[in-house]
């Protein structure tokens, strides 16, 4: 699944101190979004609680009434984190400094100097990997200053929101993320207005959100916006405006409009050219390729690809991680137009870079390569390798922030590789975990957390934990049905599974009504061509003869059909052993 990269030069996260507030109106934040595919920055790990004692003498309580008090230890705080003393002795400092303002504040007006100080504060926990203790200290943030005051109040809330959002992102919670974001957005057009530039570009902010919990429609309605008003603002063929593009490119290619990608794409790469941006163009050349590729034109492809990999040779070396990841790009080429020896030829020169990773290299740029590695091995038939090599990315990922959707994605990919080998306990293990984090990051809604249930179910079956298999197949098909439509590919296997359960819990009728239903769809509207229309057929023949009755040409909807509080009883005995669809 497409995802976003920040550029690979992008320098690591770093605690930003707000300044007193000025008289400008709220600004966007000057940071990339949570995104998809491996790409924030990585902050550091966690570190003991215990607070070592600060170099001056800390005040006791009672001086935190002080008002002269809370400056100064917000810039002790400061003074600390420019000098690289590390944040644990800040965090003392940012304690102290948010109580006395809270102390010192006027009941009834709020206090901008409590909320830069609890925004400080936020920060120095995010650094120390503490996310957990940020988030309600950011809550409290957001609720100080009063928007209606005027453009420092209105700073102050936006930029609260925002921070808060990317907690909650760092926390895998992206939901929670969006919503913040989105109420970032509204104080911030209730401020500047709809057409300010800032606007623009944290409509961008959110769009690339929005991408990151597979909303696209969302994310294409405010691509759009951002390109109306950096029109506005920007000379034609911006850096802006590039950047605008490819966002829209990307989610017109996880919609499947490959024609409206490429398009978006090429107007980007001319905007690069015109700015001089040669690194840029090669990443595109390489999105370009990508479209191609799903295009079947495979000559522009290879030629595309192999455009960006000059480039990046010359300008980066031999063994940069972004030569490894066009070498990627070819080897999944070569292997979709059957030139084997040359797929594995480039599949083996990218993981001998990511083997031995150039200094500034990220856990999850190597993490992604290993990953799209692994599902060419998949597709050679060689699991066992594709395993190896999905359990590496993991281990890269486990204990970095804000990663949570693409372990999920990881451990799905794992349970597969672990159930084409028979191993089935370990591969619903690692669907469960998939599950629970995709349950925790928003992503219950979406078509590829049904996959996910399906998969789940079909290990269970392997198990004979039908009843488990029989639920996780009823919200896999609900879900499906609502985001892919009852004739897609994915629901239609689970319905034959849901099927095949419920004759195995001894539910026929419900089984047959699936069937029928089915078939129905298969007859009207995709034809009967199709294998599976004769092997759901004989299927529903069986049942209909064990039911002792004919088949129902006037088949139901599916939406009564399934009874959450049906007392049936499943069968011990004479149960017919369907063929399961993964």
């Amino acid at each position: 699944m497409p995802g976003l990269k920040s550029p690979p030069d992008a320098p690591p996260l770093r605690i930003t101190v707000s300044e007193p507030p000025s008289q400008n109106p709220p600004r966007t934040p000057n940071k990339k979004p949570p995104s998809p595919s491996p790409s924030r920055s990585k902050a550091s790990p966690a570190r003991s609680a215990k607070k070592p004692p600060p170099d001056s003498p800390n005040p006791d309580d009672s001086s935190l009434d002080n008002p002269d008090l809370g400056p100064f230890l917000l810039k002790l705080a400061r003074d600390t984190i420019a000098s690289g003393e590390g944040p644990s002795k800040a965090l003392d400092y940012a304690i102290r400094a948010a109580k006395s303002f809270e102390r010192c504040a006027v009941e009834g007006e709020p206090s901008l100097d409590l909320a830069m100080s609890l925004h400080v504060l936020a920060a120095i926990y995010c650094s120390l990997g503490r996310f957990d203790e940020a988030v309600p200290v950011l809550e409290r943030a957001i609720q100080v200053p009063d928007v209606e005051t005027g453009p420092d109040h209105a700073l102050a809330a936006f930029s609260g929101h925002m921070q808060l959002g990317d907690t909650y992102s760092m926390l895998g919670q992206v939901e929670k993320s969006i919503g913040c974001y989105e109420e970032g957005l509204k104080i911030q057009i209730q401020a500047l207005g709809e057409t300010d530039a800032r606007v623009g570009e944290t409509c961008r902010y959110l769009a690339e959100a929005h991408v990151q919990a597979m909303q696209f429609d969302k994310a294409e309605e405010l691509c759009k916006k951002t390109l109306e008003i950096h029109h506005a603002h920007s000379e034609p063929a911006s850096l802006e405006e590039a950047a605008d593009r490819r966002l829209m490119a990307l989610v017109c290619e996880a919609k499947g409009d490959y024609e409206a990608a490429l398009e978006q794409l090429v107007l980007a790469s001319m905007a690069m050219i015109a700015n001089g941006q040669e690194n840029e163009v090669a990443a595109i050349d390489v999105s370009i390729g990508n479209i191609y590729m799903s295009l079947c034109r495979f000559d522009e492809a290879v030629f595309s690809y192999q455009k960006a990999l000059t480039v990046f040779k010359s300008s980066k070396g031999d063994n940069h991680p972004q030569v490894a990841s066009v070498f990627v790009r070819l080897a999944d080429l070569y292997h979709r137009t059957g030139k084997l020896r040359e797929s594995k030829s480039y599949c083996e020169n990218a993981l001998r870079i990511f083997s031995k990773p150039l200094p500034g290299t990220t856990a999850e740029e190597i993490a992604g390569g290993l990953t799209e590695i692994s599902a060419i091995y998949e597709s050679v038939d060689e699991p066992e390798e594709a395993l190896k090599l999905l359990q590496k990315a993991m281990k890269l990922l486990e204990d970095k922030p804000g990663q949570q959707s693409t372990i999920a994605g990881i451990e799905a990919r794992m349970g597969v590789m672990l159930y084409i080998l028979g191993r089935y306990e370990e591969a619903r293990k690692s669907f469960d975990s998939a599950v629970s984090k995709l349950r925790a990051s928003g992503e219950r809604k979406s078509a590829f957390f049904g996959v996910v249930l399906n998969q789940m179910g079909l290990a269970c079956v392997q198990l004979f934990k039908i009843d488990e298999a029989g639920e996780l197949f009823e919200e896999a098909r609900a879900i499906l049905e609502q985001e892919c439509g009852p004739c897609h590919q994915d629901t239609l296997g689970v319905y034959s599974n849901l099927a095949a359960t419920y004759d195995a819990m001894g539910r026929v009728e419900d089984a047959i009504e699936i069937l029928e239903y089915v078939l129905k769809l298969r007859e009207e509207k995709l034809g009967i061509a199709n294998p599976d229309f004769e092997d759901e057929k004989n299927r529903l023949a069986e049942l209909l003869k064990e039911a002792g009755r004919s088949r129902n040409r006037k088949a139901k909807s599916l939406e009564n059909l399934i009874d959450p509080n049906s007392k049936r009883t499943a069968k011990k005995e004479g149960t017919k052993k369907w063929g399961f669809r993964i």
